[in-house]
């Protein structure tokens, strides 16, 4: 169980570096929400996975934990990115696509 916990350990671990590094990468606010949002998502379940593996006496306290995340994350970033439209950060268009106002 403690290999299982470690491998689960280090896919968070590697999700949430991933996030990181789009939040660095990505164009505009809207990519970056997406890219964070995500990744810490599923980078955090992924640790709290892991941990469960390694506490198993800890299980209930990690699914309210996981409730929480997987409420919080997605209504958070909604609002930012509704808020953020709304005082009038337009989102990048790339490539060839023409935007109609």
């Amino acid at each position: 169980m403690n290999l299982l916990g470690d491998i689960f350990l280090l896919i968070g671990g590697a999700f949430m570096a991933l996030g990181s590094l789009g939040l660095i990468r990505m164009p505009d606010l809207y990519n970056r929400l997406q890219a964070g949002t995500k990744a810490a998502t599923l980078g955090t379940l992924a640790v709290l996975l892991g941990i469960g593996f390694h506490h198993p006496d800890w299980w209930a306290k990690l699914l309210v934990i996981a409730g929480f995340v997987l409420f919080t994350n997605p209504v958070g970033s909604s609002t930012i990115a509704r808020a953020a439209l709304k005082s009038g950060i337009e989102p990048v268009h790339g490539g060839n696509r023409k935007v109609e106002s």
